[in-house]
């Protein structure tokens, strides 16, 4: 019995585990995404050490007008996104001179408004190295089939308690049919002794008529 209950519960334990796994390694990306930020992964060292390359990043839209000197901005540029710091915002010519903190000079091209992504909000370090294996092709893949180990093993928990509630309800129905056997064996056998005992007493009183009338007929001789 014991396990037939241990079994179910390490399974669903698992499951569990492995569902929750699975959430909790989407959340950093699609949480932030819901409520309007882009999420990006660092993986240049030219803005270390205030982002690290592996860095996961949160960038909120923002208006190029209100990007003051200082901030951490993400833009479009050498075909990826890339996040340097705000040197210098030219409202005049629409621009802004960025630099990586880790670079000794500041970026050879001026960054136009029209690239601009947004303001950099938060960031988180190193995650983003982990994440990116999940949001590649093949790491799509292994979430799809971690996710449904988890769920096939939630599914196996569930079978395991039904065949256990199958067998408890069998064990319970033959417990209960040897109950009414026996009950019934009881009956029988009060029964029996209830007719012997009337036997014995039609017995009885049999012999004492006889008696009875042996001593009426000498009596009467």
């Amino acid at each position: 019995m014991k396990g037939g209950k241990i079994a179910p519960a390490l399974c669903n334990i698992l499951g569990i585990l492995i569902l929750a796994s699975v959430i909790l390694t989407c959340v950093p990306i699609v949480v932030p995404r819901m409520i309007g930020y882009d999420v990006y992964n660092i993986i240049s060292g030219s803005m270390e050490p205030s982002i690290p390359v592996g860095s996961l990043i949160y960038v909120e839209a923002a208006v190029p007008a209100d990007i003051q000197e200082g901030e951490v901005i993400a833009y479009h540029g050498r075909g990826s996104t890339i996040a340097h710091r705000v040197v210098q915002n030219r409202l005049v010519e629409g621009e802004f001179v960025t630099k990586g903190d880790a670079n000794p000079e500041e970026d050879l091209n001026a960054i136009p408004y029209t690239s601009l992504v947004g303001r950099v909000k938060y960031h988180i370090p190193w995650i983003g190295s982990f994440l990116a294996i999940y949001t590649s092709a093949v790491g799509r893949l292994y979430v799809i089939c971690f996710a449904a180990c988890g769920a096939m093993f939630n599914m196996l928990a569930g079978r395991l308690r039904s065949r256990a509630r199958e067998r408890r309800r069998e064990e319970e129905g033959n417990q209960k049919a040897e109950e009414k056997q026996e009950e019934e064996g009881n009956r029988q056998a009060a029964e029996r002794r209830k007719e012997e005992g009337n036997r014995q007493t039609a017995e009885k009183q049999e012999e004492e008529g006889n008696r009875q009338t042996a001593e009426r007929r000498e009596e009467s001789e």
